[in-house]
């Protein structure tokens, strides 16, 4: 099963939604506002994908942490930023089986997932 994790309001989630639907690829959307997300799915993704890719560098979340936050990152201290911040989390995520894609690329999710 194909499960997407994402803002429902987010662009980007948007645009990858579309595109799975377009393509006919059932999934199962996962809130990571409402839902939130557990440490050990972050863990596990940061075992498929480096964490400096999942860490939403451009997000507003990010510009309103403190300066002492945002400094001296490593991996736990970001999965403990995006456990408390979901939406620090970079969207969308695709996890299907041991493939994690991060963001949109329309290239890379119709290799990953057709």
């Amino acid at each position: 099963m194909t499960t997407v994790y994402g803002i429902k309001n987010c662009d980007t989630v948007k645009k990858a939604l579309k595109w799975l639907d377009k393509q006919g690829i059932a999934y199962q959307f996962h809130d990571l506002r409402g839902d939130g997300i557990s440490k050990a799915d972050l863990q596990g993704w940061i075992h498929s994908v480096d964490w400096e890719l999942l860490l939403n560098r451009r997000s507003t979340t990010w510009r309103q942490l403190a300066d002492k936050e945002k400094t001296d990152l490593n991996a736990d201290k970001a999965i403990k930023l995006m456990l408390a911040n979901p939406t620090l989390i970079k969207r969308p995520v695709i996890s299907k089986g041991k493939t994690l894609l991060v963001g949109f690329n329309e290239a890379d999710y119709k290799k990953a997932l057709n």
